[in-house]
């Protein structure tokens, strides 16, 4: 899906909380600003959110003079993430339906997104996830995709998220021990985005096939992926899609089988998916 005005906006709005997260001082704060509405003044309408950010988030780590950007802020995310494993241990061991509960969790992982035009709470979000239904249930379908599936292909997304995304995998693997999972992660950092780096320390590379897409935006572009990546998305029998950025990349898109994971950020994806600001997402493509 390509960016409309309200996306031009939230992006500008994305300087101002990079540098509230560096706590720059004055100049580098009216230097990034004042970069990104310059920048907005060149917008192509005919890209995604995601390539128009990777633009940007690439000039404003220059000028901030940093690789990673949320870098510290990512440490305490996944630090976050990593306190609420017990608890979602402990459900699922509890659940009478493994795969809903672990499908919920992963989705309510994915409330942690520094670029969201609204912000949620994580705590919150799993105090109420495991009661709350998807506005779009294509969960049956996905357990018959499942059923029926030799490899999946999970596209990553966010640091903190990516804690979610292993007890999801986790549990995928004990219900279906023949299937191959595949995890992709980003090529470079972005905004939150999870790379090798952070996929690594969770243990990803022992738990199932860690890929590096290669991808320097918020999303899986197809067109920017590896050749390995892409020979694997297109021969997976299934993929699974977390996050806002990739379904932005990935409506269109040549695949079928891609099932959405997500939480509803932004009212230009909330029009897209004719829901509401705040509405979890199962759909199917």
């Amino acid at each position: 899906m390509n960016i409309d005005e309200a996306c031009v906006t939230c992006i500008i709005n994305q300087s101002a909380k990079v540098a509230d997260a560096l706590e720059a001082d004055t100049d580098l704060r009216y230097k990034l600003t004042s970069t990104v509405e310059s920048m907005s003044e060149e917008f192509s309408f005919s890209q995604t959110p995601p390539e128009i950010a990777a633009d940007v988030y690439e000039t404003m780590a220059k000028i901030a003079n940093k690789t990673d950007l949320y870098d510290e802020v990512k440490e305490l995310s996944t630090k976050k993430a990593l306190s609420f494993v017990p608890f979602l241990k402990e459900k699922l061991h509890n659940a009478s339906d493994k795969l809903l509960v672990a499908v919920k969790i992963a989705v309510a992982g994915n409330v942690i997104d520094l670029a969201a035009e609204v912000e949620f709470d994580l705590q919150e979000e799993l105090e109420k996830i495991f009661h709350t239904q998807f506005t779009h249930n294509d969960f049956d379908i996905l357990k018959n995709n499942l059923d029926n599936a030799r490899s999946v292909v999970v596209l990553g997304d966010n640091v903190g998220e990516h804690i979610f995304d292993y007890l999801l995998i986790q549990t995928l693997q004990e219900l279906y021990p023949e299937i191959e999972f595949i995890y992709m992660t980003r090529g470079t950092p972005i905004i939150n985005d999870v790379t090798m780096k952070e996929a690594k320390e969770a243990g990803f590379d022992k738990l199932c096939r860690l890929v590096d897409s290669g991808v320097n935006t918020p999303g899986f572009t197809y067109t920017r992926a590896t050749q390995e990546a892409k020979k694997l998305f297109d021969n997976a029998d299934l993929v699974i899609s977390k996050g806002m950025g990739n379904y932005e990349c990935l409506t269109p898109s040549h695949k079928e089988n891609i099932c959405f994971l997500l939480k509803v950020k932004c009212n230009v994806v909330a029009s897209s998916l004719k829901a509401e600001v705040g509405d979890i997402i199962c759909k199917l493509l």
